[in-house]
């Protein structure tokens, strides 16, 4: 009898080294994706960003996504050209972006012609037709730091969908949501990392200097680029050995498919979920330094230390509800409760916190906070191949990460206008009261429980399998035609 070569995805090692490879890249582009967040006050004393420019700049990394369209692009290139291209394609783009951004705060780009020409480019006018992240006014490092910064944001989301694809393809059946948990755990760490980081090594020479935690950021995603390369060999070899091409076989992806997915109700639910959880959270982690400076007096150092508990907590206990998520279910209860949460801590950010002054009720909150931003992730994500065609998989979580990142374009805009407009006539970057942004941010979150309500209803009726385990799951997946 011949022996039949055990696939790659079956060794055990095999599936976690790709996973590390994959992780790390994520890690890295955590880490520049909120590598300027601690440092809100440095950017106003030594750039010039007002709460405005510095909301425009935060928001700016989704713009392409949203209104190019690239999101769902990289979703169709995903699912026809497969995971390695894409990956390594991301990693490109990332790196390119973050190139940029960098140089627009370099000592090179202030008072170049370069400079001088982005002061008179993009002047446009604060009117409603107005979308782009540029105004009159805007200083013109923060123009040139959006325009990196946008093109990051291509390569960095469309890196999200191709890793969460990746993870799909080498544990399907196995331990996924714990595999995403552990992705998504090692892509926290990366944000705990920045807001240690970011300001020490700003200040390492005893002058403030932010474009140096920016050029680091540029050198670790060069790194994660290469991590993408040496997982192009595995999925390659993987591939190989399934004999599967572009990760379809009989009944390849076709564009016209994409009507499965936008007239689905249950994933229309999943992704407003989505965009109004993370409108409330990644949005607030480029405000998060700047408002525990604000209302317990502190410097960027120790508004980093505090806010570090959040990301470093989310990342203890994600995997270990993925975990759970993936031996006893209960997906869509996690998300709901982890929107219970969420209200909760930003209420406590708007009045408790303000009227204590406590950096114990800081901490309380943040913890919180972590549990809940790891509640969610580690229930939506896992959910979605129970609702899509391993065919559409690629293009569901593009469209996800679309919506999404309607929301991650317009709160950073809305929260910086919110924060200028109640602060009238403020300029110490220390002194602004965050009441409001807070409260709007909380209200996200009311929005997120009553879908979440109403997705763990729509599941009880239609048996969709996200309050089961997802290791017993497999067999009972539900098609994306056959859903309402």
């Amino acid at each position: 009898m011949t022996k039949v070569k055990q696939a790659l995805s079956e060794k055990a090692w095999a599936r976690w080294l790709a996973l590390t490879l994959l992780a790390s890249a994520m890690f890295f582009g955590y880490i520049f994706m909120d590598v300027l967040s601690p440092l809100q006050a440095a950017l106003q004393d030594t750039k010039g960003w007002d709460p405005t420019a510095y909301g425009r700049f935060a928001g700016s990394e989704t713009f392409l996504n949203v209104f190019v369209f690239f999101l769902i692009f990289a979703g169709i290139i995903l699912d026809k050209m497969g995971v390695r291209f894409t990956a390594i394609l991301s990693g490109s783009v990332m790196v390119i972006g973050a190139a940029i951004n960098y140089y627009a705060l370099t000592d090179s780009f202030a008072g170049s012609s370069l400079e001088n020409t982005f002061n008179n480019f993009i002047n446009l006018p604060d009117a409603w037709w107005n979308i782009t992240p540029f105004y009159d006014g805007m200083p013109a490092s923060a123009k040139l730091s959006a325009i990196g910064f946008m093109i990051f944001g291509c390569g960095v989301e469309m890196a999200g969908i191709t890793v969460s694809r990746g993870i799909v393809k080498w544990f399907k059946g196995k331990e996924m949501a714990l595999a995403m948990g552990i992705e998504m755990a090692i892509a926290r760490c990366g944000v705990a990392v920045v807001f240690i980081g970011s300001p020490a090594m700003a200040a390492i020479s005893g002058t403030i200097e932010v474009s140096r935690p920016v050029g680091m950021g540029v050198l670790l995603l060069f790194i994660g680029l290469i991590g993408f390369i040496a997982y192009s060999f595995m999925d390659y070899a993987l591939e190989r050995q399934t004999g599967e091409k572009g990760e379809e076989k009989d009944d390849p992806f076709k564009i016209s498919d994409l009507k499965y997915i936008f007239s689905s109700k249950v994933f229309w639910l999943v992704a407003m979920l989505c965009v109004l959880y993370y409108s409330a959270i990644f949005p607030f982690q480029k405000y998060a330094a700047n408002m525990l400076q604000c209302n317990l007096g502190i410097t960027s150092e120790e508004a980093g230390l505090t806010f570090f508990v959040f990301p470093l907590g989310a990342a203890a206990i994600t995997w270990l509800l993925g975990m759970y998520l993936d031996h006893k279910g209960k997906g869509a209860t996690m998300l709901i409760l982890g929107a219970i949460l969420m209200i909760l801590c930003h209420l406590t950010f708007a009045f408790v916190l303000p009227a204590t002054k406590s950096t114990a009720v800081a901490y309380a909150a943040i913890i919180v906070l972590g549990i809940s931003f790891s509640l969610v992730p580690a229930s939506l994500w896992p959910s979605v191949p129970k609702l899509v065609d391993g065919r559409l998989l690629g293009s569901a979580y593009a469209v996800i990460f679309w919506i999404q990142n309607i929301g991650l374009y317009a709160f950073p805009m809305i929260i910086g206008s919110v924060l200028q407009s109640t602060n009238p006539g403020v300029t110490d970057p220390l002194q602004y009261d965050y009441t409001w942004p807070m409260v709007l941010f909380a209200s996200l979150g009311v929005l997120a429980l009553f879908f979440g309500i109403w997705l763990k209803a729509l599941d009880a009726k239609k048996h969709y399998g996200l309050e089961d385990p997802n290791i017993v799951a497999e067999d009972s997946k539900v098609e994306f035609d056959g859903m309402e």
